[in-house]
């Protein structure tokens, strides 16, 4: 009996094991899944310094003129002590002596020839001056366990001088196909049959997420040569094929992976397009077994196979997040089942695609975004509000909300 979309996401969630970890050099973090919490070893500045080349003062010589005792420049270990009337020179980064009240700019004064300088008249106190742990304090957290290591993360590590790290390992995909009417994209092919383009999505599309992906190629259309490509991918993470999952004569992927003592998690999903959609296991490796339509087995994946290897992958952020939009014009839809409808968000509007017919191939080529409509919805009148699932970029969230696209 097919499940609703919210109890296979929960299944997803519950059955999936984080995989392995292993420790890289910085460098090589990009896109990874942190697999620790990472303190700050130091306060950073690690000093007080300046924040411009200019003057340190006193803030009682405003509009006074002073007299230059010393320069400091950025990495000595100077400390002089200023009295009134007197001032320091200094360069960004320099760090500010105690006695130090306040960074005066070197264009905001009017200096002499004999080593005084005139200060302007409205000088406050502590400006210019970066203050020790303002932008990082010791033993801050600055990455979290789960999160996804960007520039932005690896900024703030070299800042701590970490030169290695431990991240989740990449899940280990296999993917192959079934059908004797496919051919690879590299083959020629008769009247009567298709090149296969479901394989060649789907190993773009995990390698996009971040996985270690494997081709092993088609299988036959018979049981005993689905198992053998299923037995030669148990060493994977995850092994997705599309097609052979629902009740034709020749669909004979549930019983090759019966025969090989799958555990089935959940057999269908009430939505379309995608309905024949197994989910299960064998030991240590999980099976997602897609649509043989293009459409269908893309557009499932993106609802259920992206969250799989935010599971796999370590990943906190475990489910779909979406922007708030409006629908371009009047959009009608068939009730009954939960419809998931590919289309353009623009920034503002989002508009539904024309073609959505399940064993389409080229609809996503013109689509950066979906929505689900619930079961109830006939009808959207244009300028409706619509929850839009981003396709051509990551937007997860560590928070379980709902996204569908209600009356």
């Amino acid at each position: 009996m097919a499940i609703s979309i919210y109890e296979a996401l929960n299944l997803i969630e519950k059955n999936t094991l984080k995989i392995g970890f292993e420790i890289i050099p910085l460098e090589n973090s990009l896109k990874r899944i942190c697999a620790q919490n990472i303190y700050a070893k130091h306060s950073l500045p690690r000093y007080n310094n300046s924040a411009m080349d200019g003057y340190g003062v006193k803030i009682d010589d405003q509009n006074k003129n002073v007299k230059i005792v010393d320069t400091i420049f950025a990495g000595d270990k100077k400390e002089p002590i200023i009295n009134c009337g007197e001032a320091v020179k200094i360069m960004t980064g320099a760090r500010v002596p105690n006695s130090v009240e306040a960074i005066i700019p070197k264009e905001d004064t009017i200096q002499t020839k004999d080593k005084t300088v005139t200060l302007p008249s409205n000088i406050k106190k502590n400006s210019h001056i970066r203050f020790i742990g303002e932008d990082i304090k010791s033993d801050e957290i600055i990455l979290q366990q789960g999160e996804e290591i960007n520039f932005a993360c690896i900024t703030a590590l070299a800042s701590q001088g970490i030169t290695h790290i431990k991240v989740y390992k990449k899940p280990k995909i296999t993917v192959f196909a079934s059908g004797e009417e496919l051919k690879l994209h590299y083959e020629k092919v008769e009247d009567y049959q298709i090149y296969n383009s479901n394989t060649p999505t789907l190993i773009a599309r995990t390698q996009e997420l971040g996985c270690d992906t494997t081709f092993i190629g088609v299988a036959n259309d018979t049981i005993e040569s689905i198992q053998e490509y299923i037995q030669n991918s148990l060493d994977s993470d995850l092994i997705i094929t599309s097609g052979g999952v629902s009740v034709g004569d020749a669909d004979f992927t549930k019983e090759a992976f019966s025969n090989l003592n799958m555990e089935t998690i959940f057999d269908g999903i009430a939505i379309k397009p995608g309905k024949p959609t197994v989910f299960g296991k064998i030991n240590n490796t999980y099976i997602l077994n897609l649509p043989g339509n293009p459409l269908a087995s893309a557009l499932i994946f993106e609802l259920f196979g992206k969250i799989l290897i935010q599971n796999l992958n370590g990943s906190q952020n475990i489910y779909h997040n979406t922007i708030k939009s409006k629908i371009s014009n009047d959009f009608k839809n068939k009730k009954g089942r939960p419809t998931l409808i590919p289309g353009y968000f623009d920034g503002e509007y989002f508009t539904p695609s024309q073609k959505r017919s399940p064993g389409m191939v080229n609809i996503l080529n013109h689509c950066n975004s979906l929505i689900l409509l619930n079961e109830n919805v006939e009808f959207l009148a244009k300028d409706s509000s619509v929850n839009i699932l981003p396709i051509n970029w990551k937007f997860f969230t560590n928070i379980n909300k709902g996204f569908e696209t209600k009356c």
